[in-house]
This record gives C-alpha cells, sequence and structure tokens, in this order.
C-alpha cells in the first residue's frame, strides 16, 4: 500500500469522540472547497459503525449544503433512524464551525437471495492499453502555474486511467459521455466496508464535470463556479477497490446552471457493482470573466 494510499485509509477510518458522534481528518486536494468525497465516504463510514456487521450499505443519498474547509477536521453526528427486520436506516449531519456541510440518509440490508439483471458494460479498451494518469498530466503540466503543477503530478491513492482524454485547459465539444477506469494504489485489508468507503469516496471524481463536455467548458477555467448539490449511490455487491474498475459517466440533462450527470461502476469482467447519480452547480460567472486564466 501507498503512502498516499495509506494515508486516505486513515482518513476514512472515523474517531469516537461520544456515542453515535464521530471525527474525521481532512484533506486539501487543491480545489476550491473540501472535496465532496472525502464527505461521502466518512459519511457512510460513521453511520456503519452503528449498524450490525450483518448488514451492508447498499445505498447512499446525500446533499451538500455549505462549502466545506480543507484544513479543518468535519463532525459526524449520526441519528439512527430505524432498526428493522431486515433493512437499517441512519441519518447522517457533518458539522465544521457548528453549521451543517452535509446531510444523507443511508440504509443497510441482510444478504438474501433475489432476482438478478444488469446492463452490459461498454466495450472499451482494458486499464492496462490505457495511459497512467500521471503520463496524461505530465502534457498538461508545462501550461499550469507552479502552485497548479504540483498538484496535479503529486502522487494519488486513487490511480486513474480515461478511456478518452479531454484537455481541460482547451475543452472542445463533445458527447456528454466519460468512461474512467481506477483503483486504489496498492493492496487493501480484506474489509468489504472499507471498500465501500472508497468506492463512495472515488464516485465523486469526474461525475458532474460530465454534464459540461457538450459545452465546451471546464472546471480549469476560472469563470465557472462548479459544486455538487446532492449525490446519490447504490452499492449492488461487495466490490474490491485494489482492482481495477470501470466508470462509465453520462449526462442527459443540463439546464438553470445546474448540469445531471449519472453513472455505472464494473469489475473489470463486467459486474455491475455500483450507480451513481448527481446534480450539481454548473454556473458560468461573467463577474469572473476577468480573472487569470488557470493555463
Amino acid at each position: 500500500m501507498s503512502a498516499v494510499l495509506e494515508s486516505l485509509v486513515s482518513l476514512l477510518q472515523m474517531e469516537t469522540i461520544e456515542e453515535n458522534l464521530f471525527r474525521g481528518a481532512s484533506q486539501d486536494l487543491g480545489f476550491r472547497q473540501l472535496f465532496g468525497g472525502q464527505v461521502l465516504g466518512q459519511a457512510l463510514s460513521a453511520a456503519s459503525q452503528t449498524v450490525d456487521k450483518s448488514r451492508q450499505a447498499h445505498s447512499l443519498h446525500g446533499y451538500f449544503l455549505r462549502r466545506g474547509d480543507a484544513t479543518k477536521p468535519v463532525v459526524y453526528s449520526v441519528e439512527r433512524v430505524r432498526d428493522g427486520g431486515s433493512f437499517s436506516t441512519r441519518r447522517v449531519t457533518a458539522i465544521q464551525y457548528g453549521q451543517p456541510i452535509f446531510t444523507c440518509s443511508a440504509s443497510f440490508h441482510v444478504p438474501e437471495e433475489g432476482f438478478t439483471h444488469q446492463p452490459q458494460m461498454p466495450d472499451v479498451p482494458m486499464p492496462e492499453d490505457l495511459e497512467p494518469e500521471v503520463k496524461v498530466a505530465e502534457l498538461l503540466a508545462d501550461r499550469l502555474p507552479q502552485d497548479k503543477r504540483e498538484k496535479m503530478l503529486r502522487s494519488k491513492p486513487i490511480e486513474t486511467r480515461a478511456v478518452h482524454v479531454l484537455d481541460p485547459l482547451n475543452p472542445e465539444k463533445a458527447e456528454p459521455i466519460k468512461q474512467v477506469w481506477f483503483k486504489a494504489d496498492g493492496k487493501l485489508p480484506d474489509d468489504p466496508a472499507l471498500h465501500k468507503y472508497l468506492l463512495a469516496y472515488s464516485s465523486d471524481f469526474g461525475l458532474l464535470t460530465t454534464s459540461l463536455i457538450p459545452h465546451g467548458v471546464s472546471i480549469w477555467q476560472p469563470f465557472m463556479q462548479v459544486a455538487s448539490i446532492d449525490h446519490a449511490i447504490w452499492f449492488h455487491q461487495d466490490v474490491r477497490l485494489d482492482d481495477w474498475l470501470l466508470y462509465s459517466m453520462d449526462s442527459p440533462w443540463s439546464g438553470n446552471a445546474r448540469g445531471f450527470s449519472r453513472g455505472h461502476i464494473f469489475t473489470r469482467d463486467g459486474r455491475l457493482v455500483a450507480s451513481v447519480a448527481q446534480e450539481g452547480l454548473t454556473r458560468v460567472r461573467e463577474d469572473w470573466k476577468d480573472r487569470p486564466s488557470m493555463g
């Protein structure tokens, strides 16, 4: 396990500070605000610690309420809404500076037999046939300011390989489709819950920006105000984050300064392990257009 992955795993191991009250450290990934995936993974971790281990997370539905501070820890308050015969429900509120920054409901289910069907995985190249993210980043690095260059090139706990590489500094209009292989940078413990926390964390990368592709803009442009509004993830079965997963994303709609995106996550042998949906703010700020370009 790489040092950066070990740090991420530690980030998702919540500190218990009181019954139903947890605290998680934060990491600065260089965004304008706290990365939403961190809050998703930590909220699921906090909720899971209040549920019997025989029940597995099958869904999470959350709303981002305020911009988080990446330099400060986050406190998570868990409400034990219900423990039924086969389902448990938890409500989680993430708090910074005494105010909620995120709230979600998470549901847990006792595994049982049932009908099964799923969509076909897209026919795309395998990850071994694609360029590592760092190779793509190196092509862009010379066009970035020094601080942005360092953040782009530093090691990451989740490795990604895009099927179609898009230039965020010079975006062109294209179909709102994105397919990315991803996996953890190293071997992980055999803890099914941990792999789901990491999947929740990873599910926020690149999803919302899929809705920007047909409009020829990117979050790297200084006049774009982009932020997640809500996020939902359904866990269909156990998953391992230390083997390659395909994140197949599309955006069927945008309007009213909002973009809607959805995604399917497949194992390399074609099993659907999770589905994701997200709506976010995609506002063009005319008053920001005189800002210096990221490039």
